[in-house]
Parts: C-alpha cells; structure tokens; sequence
C-alpha cells in the first residue's frame, strides 16, 4: 500500500489524543452516530453491551475510561483493510501512581468516506484487568 488508509490514519490520532488527554480533539474524530464497543461485550461499564452511541455517549465513554487514565498505547501490528478498515494490535498500559496495569488487544477501527469514525471496536480481557485490580490492591 503506498498511501495510508483513512483508518489507520483515525487510529494514530485516536491514540495520540487519547494519550495526551485532549478531549475535543479525540471526539472530533467521531462521526455523530459512530458506535464504540470498548471492551466488545459486556463489561461494568457496558453491562447490556449496547456500546456508546452519539456525541453524549462518546464523552460519557470519555469521562469514564479515558479522562482519568494514564495511558500509554503501544501499537504492535497494524493491518489496513481496504481504504476505510483497518486492525491493529496494542498494548495499553495505564499508570496509577506507582503501579501499573498491562493488556493486550485488538481494536478495529472502520471510518466512512470522510474519514470520521464510524465504529471502534476494542477487544480486550476485562475480567483479567480485574485480576491485575485484585492483584494491585484496587479492589
């Protein structure tokens, strides 16, 4: 491929406003009816699964996951899938204090013609970030 994707381009700056803590920046990535399953699946902060839709959503997902974290997102594969698809592999690890939660996963990232993002689908093991809570004396 000689020109980026417009996903993979959605991605970097995905990670990088989501790492820096900019906000408007990363929600103006979003088309207004884009969808962010993060975990895929049921998890605590999506108990029906339904994901986060619209702009109230996406900064509801905001204030709840990303806002107080201390992220570092490394990718480690990223692989394009036609213009508007794309997959990448990350480690995200989240500071808190002196100590540290690691995980793998998966997110996919589809954007339409304009390069919004449409949906943003992240898998990842809740219930071993829960041990690694346990384990780090959070809960």
């Amino acid at each position: 491929m000689t020109s980026e994707n417009s996903a993979l381009t959605a991605h970097k700056q995905s990670i990088a406003n989501a790492m820096a803590g900019n906000k408007e920046a990363w929600l103006a990535l979003f088309d207004e009816n884009a969808v962010i399953h993060d975990p895929v699946g049921r998890s605590a902060h999506d108990p029906e699964a339904k994901g986060f839709c619209g702009r109230e959503e996406h900064e509801r997902f905001w204030d709840m996951m990303i806002g107080p974290s201390n992220l570092e997102l490394v990718p480690k594969m990223r692989i394009p899938c036609g213009p508007l698809h794309c997959a990448v592999h990350m480690e995200s690890t989240n500071r808190i204090g002196e100590k540290a939660t690691v995980m793998d996963m998966i997110a996919v990232y589809e954007v339409n013609d304009a390069g919004k993002l449409i949906s943003l689908n992240v898998y990842w093991d809740a219930e071993a970030l829960n041990e690694q809570f346990k384990k780090l004396g959070f809960i």
